[in-house]
């Protein structure tokens, strides 16, 4: 929900550079919406009671200025992504949000107005989520503006689904579109002018603002054998599953699923077979690729279609590691996706 507009005298007396406890007390407090566990944010500590037949999930992530999103990237967006890319985490899990703490070291530019966008954007998704904020610490930088994650979520006792659980066999499915993080940080730099000015713009938008599957979150606990979120690349991610169930993978990029604009970039490419390639292991698109045996895989699919498409990407078999194909012919590759330095 969108906090209330200030009043003339509120706005007046905003801080250009307000104290933590102002910007805890006039912007953060709200997003509480009176959760018990938060403490009202008077406390050092939140207090998260026990739920009977049920396991909390916890999953982190940080962002970086000038890494993560641009220094030109509106704050509102900024924070609406920090949200949904742990989400997207959760619902890997079959996890269903539950709550989370927040902690951002604010650079210089981040005055009154900036900080109340970045809150406005929280309130924004947590009312599309049904989630609310906790706890956490706000505090300043000199250096660029880093904010980082908790979010936690519910899932009946045991039924959490890991990456080491798939078995040879499995198919390799995965939702949505594949490339459009990668494409859509080309089109947020201004760097993909042989497209149309609405699919480039329509790309920049899913690199600010990634989709969260929350809504397959049962359908991956029901069905699914093994389970990640697409963050690092689609071949990188597979190759975790992979790696930790003890298999090998195998993908077909002739398979992988696009959005309308990722095509018409695919068009203009000369090698196909690369350039899908680079698709599959960009990252940054935040969709669930996870296993299930063919009978569930289908059931998957008929399933998933109000909450977005799941596609048939590979399988797996007995081995280790990834080989990726394109019409049958082998590709090599010497980076899976992306990693920090």
């Amino acid at each position: 929900m969108i906090p209330p507009p200030q009043r003339a005298a509120e706005v007046a007396s905003a801080p250009e550079s307000p104290d933590e406890f102002e910007t805890i007390e006039r912007l953060f407090k709200p997003l509480t919406e009176g959760a018990p566990e938060a403490q009202g944010l008077n406390d050092d500590v939140a207090v998260l009671p026990a739920r009977m037949g049920f396991d909390l999930v916890a999953t982190k992530d940080a962002m970086v200025e000038g890494v993560h999103f641009l220094e030109t990237d509106p704050l509102d967006l900024v924070a609406r992504k920090l949200l949904r890319v742990n989400l997207s985490d959760l619902a890997a899990k079959g996890a269903e949000p539950y709550g989370y703490l927040l902690a951002v070291s604010w650079s210089k530019r981040c005055r009154w107005e900036e900080r109340e966008a970045f809150a406005a954007g929280l309130a924004q998704d947590q009312k599309q989520f049904g989630i609310h904020l906790f706890g956490g610490d706000t505090t300043s930088t000199p250096g660029p503006l880093t904010c980082s994650l908790t979010a936690f979520g519910w899932v009946p006792h045991g039924r959490a689904v890991a990456r080491g659980g798939a078995r040879s066999g499995d198919l390799v499915l995965v939702s949505g579109a594949i490339g459009d993080g990668l494409l859509g940080l080309a089109a947020a730099r201004g760097e993909l002018s042989e497209l149309e000015p609405a699919r480039v713009e329509a790309l920049a938008k899913r690199y600010r603002l990634p989709e969260p599957r929350v809504g397959m979150a049962r359908l991956v606990r029901d069905n699914a054998s093994a389970s990640a979120d697409v963050s690092d690349g689609l071949v990188a991610d597979v190759g975790h599953i992979a790696e930790a169930s003890g298999l090998k993978a195998l993908i077909n990029l002739e398979a992988l699923p696009l959005s309308r604009a990722a095509r018409a970039w695919l068009h203009k490419r000369v090698d196909q077979g690369q350039a899908l390639l680079d698709l599959a292991t960009g990252g940054d698109d935040y969709e669930i690729v996870c296993c299930a045996r063919a009978d569930r895989a289908e059931t998957m699919i008929r399933a998933a279609q109000d909450h977005g498409d799941l596609t048939v990407v590979g399988h797996l078999v007995e081995g280790e590691g990834v080989a990726v194909s394109y019409m049958g012919d082998p590709i090599k590759f010497q980076r899976a996706g992306w990693r920090h330095r």
